[in-house]
């Protein structure tokens, strides 16, 4: 089980490597991407700011409960910081498995997790050059500006 987060771009296909055990039998991944608007503003990039050893401990804790939940055989997450481009990946979380619904369930679970605990905040940058800061964990039924 593994969580980091990263201020520089990552290969998501070495992650996905983790991943690939013998045992498993199926893989789900979720990629959280900057999109370009939110609630009916017009977004140009995302700036993650994150209180680092929080998260990093917060997103691990998060792992070792997907799978005390969950039959999974590994699960590997990642969260950015700095300033991020539309289409640019946020969050990744992937989770091997013997059967796919535990995988489902525990990339779910994970997901709603880490918007829910993990100490991360952004600041949407708008295309008419207005920025405001939004708290990431307040996010599950839609942004709520600061």
């Amino acid at each position: 089980m593994s969580f980091n987060v990263f201020s520089f771009p990552v290969d998501l296909n070495q992650l996905r490597e983790e991943l690939r055990l013998a045992e498993a039998g199926g893989f789900c991944s979720f990629e959280g991407w900057v999109r370009n608007h939110n609630e009916g503003h017009a977004v140009s990039g995302l700036e993650y700011e994150a209180y680092e050893l929080l998260a990093q401990k917060e997103g691990e804790r998060i792992l070792e409960e997907a799978r005390g939940r969950f039959e999974i055989n590994h699960a590997v997450a990642m969260h950015r910081t700095g300033f991020l481009k539309i289409g640019d990946v946020a969050v990744w979380i992937g989770v091997s498995a013997p059967h796919r619904d535990a995988a489902f369930q525990a990339c779910r679970y994970i997901i709603d997790e880490i918007k829910r605990r993990v100490p991360v905040w952004k600041k949407e940058h708008y295309v008419d050059g207005r920025a405001e800061w939004v708290a990431c964990h307040h996010c599950e039924n839609g942004a709520h500006h600061l």
